[in-house]
C-alpha cells in the first residue's frame, strides 16, 4: 500500500505543472489561467514579462476569478482544453 502510494506521488511530481492566476470563470467547468513569466532579454539584459492563457477543466466548478492555482498536463479534454486544476494555491479577497 504505502509503495503504491509512493509511486503516484513520483509519478504526480512528473506531469508538467504550471502556476498561474484564473482570469476567466464564465465557462462550465472550466476556467482561464493567466501565466506569466520573466524571461531575460539575451542582449539588453532587462526582463520581460511573458504570459499565456491556458484552459484548464474543474470539475467541481469551485474555482474563481482571482484566485492563483496550480494546474497540471492532462489528456485532450476539449479543443483547447488541455489542462485540468490540480489545487487553489491562494483564493482571492473577496470584499
Amino acid at each position: 500500500m504505502n509503495a503504491e502510494k509512493q509511486v503516484k506521488e513520483a509519478q504526480k511530481s512528473l506531469q508538467h505543472t504550471l502556476v498561474g492566476k484564473v482570469v476567466s470563470n464564465k465557462m462550465t467547468k472550466t476556467v482561464t489561467v493567466l501565466v506569466e513569466r520573466r524571461q531575460k532579454h539575451p542582449i539588453y539584459g532587462k526582463y520581460i514579462v511573458k504570459s499565456n492563457k491556458y484552459h484548464a477543466h474543474d470539475e467541481t466548478d469551485a474555482v474563481n476569478e482571482g484566485d492563483v492555482v496550480e494546474i497540471a498536463a492532462s489528456r485532450p479534454l476539449s479543443r483547447t482544453k488541455t489542462w485540468t486544476v490540480t489545487r487553489v494555491v491562494k483564493e482571492a479577497i473577496v470584499i
